[in-house]
């Protein structure tokens, strides 16, 4: 079972989390996967959703790839949750560290998938620290990120219908980490 470890009401309105557990459990309208740009899901998060949701993620993947191409950070990609709780899987793209402009590229693949949340009228969406397992952002400037990007895009657009943004973590020393980046932004 998952867990909520922090909890606050943005200035508009939305309320964030962290919570520590299992994203492929979420009961919300739409996760996001940490995605590639080919969305082969063979490794990380995005093997964890494609392995739980079923075949279909990884063939609506396909369709989408045919059709619209490679995912960039900016305009993720999305599918059906298969077999999951949620409706929808978001794939957004994380920048890979060292690759260059990475800081803008994580909060492009974060608002991307907020667009896209609020385009599928998502009221409720969970997220995990993308970019930080197996593309190696550092975790405490990921979370710095996460968090402005997710306010900023709130507050340029006020009409989202979404109200609950979770960021959801798996391992403790990533929930340690984006606690402590959330204590020093939004007090304890």
């Amino acid at each position: 079972m998952n867990s909520i470890i922090v909890e606050r009401k943005l200035s508009t309105n939305q309320t964030l989390q962290i919570v520590q557990g299992d994203i492929t459990i979420e009961e919300v309208d739409a996760i996001v996967n940490a995605a590639n740009e080919d969305l082969q899901h063979g490794g990380g998060v995005a093997w964890a959703i494609s392995k739980k949701g079923g075949n279909a993620i990884q063939k609506e993947s396909d369709d989408w790839i045919r059709k619209h191409g490679r995912v960039s950070h900016a305009l993720p990609a999305w599918t059906s949750g298969g077999l999951l709780k949620a409706r929808y899987v978001i794939h957004a793209v994380g920048p890979v560290w060292g690759d260059g402009d990475e800081d803008k590229k994580l909060s492009d693949a974060v608002t991307g998938s907020l667009r896209v949340a609020d385009k599928l009228k998502c009221k409720s969406i969970s997220m995990p620290a993308i970019s930080t397992g197996i593309f190696g952002f550092p975790k405490d400037r990921a979370a710095e990120i996460i968090f402005k990007s997710i306010e900023d895009y709130f507050s340029q657009n006020q009409n989202s219908g979404t109200e609950q943004v979770r960021i959801v973590l798996f391992d403790d020393a990533s929930v340690d980490i984006f606690v402590k980046v959330w204590n020093s932004k939004y007090g304890s």
